[in-house]
């Protein structure tokens, strides 16, 4: 559905080690930084990217937004927890664990990244 999902950063180097971290407990490689000091991930299905903002103010995170990665089992999303705060991350929301509603049964563990930006690492489960 998404070719790309990009996320302001102040500090590219500090998201970076964030984010390489906590991408590397879901086996992704480090990111890569281009000549415009912009740190991309890449796989199969696309893009996750850093940058400062464009118009020069502080990176700041939506009020609502959140970015969820898929990951493998509830025990890979504590994993992916545990590595976003020993980086940098700050934890949000409830803690790591087993939400259910709307007839879904989701493992979520929720973040706010170095940036204040909101993300989660969701594993579906059976119902």
């Amino acid at each position: 559905m998404f070719s790309h999902v990009m996320l302001g950063a102040n500090d590219i180097q500090e998201s970076k080690a964030f984010y390489d971290a906590i991408l590397g407990t879901l086996g992704y490689k480090p990111g890569v930084i281009d000549q415009k000091g912009r740190c991309f991930y890449f796989t199969d299905s696309g893009v996750f990217a850093l940058t400062k903002p464009i118009d020069g103010a502080p990176a700041s995170c939506g009020n609502g937004s959140t970015i969820g990665f898929a990951v493998q089992s509830p025990e890979q999303a504590d994993q992916w927890h545990t590595a976003g705060l020993a980086n940098g991350g700050s934890t949000c929301e409830d803690p790591p664990g087993v939400r259910e509603g709307s007839g879904l049964k989701l493992y979520l563990a929720y973040l706010r990244d170095p940036s204040g930006n909101k993300i989660c690492a969701m594993r579906r489960l059976e119902a």
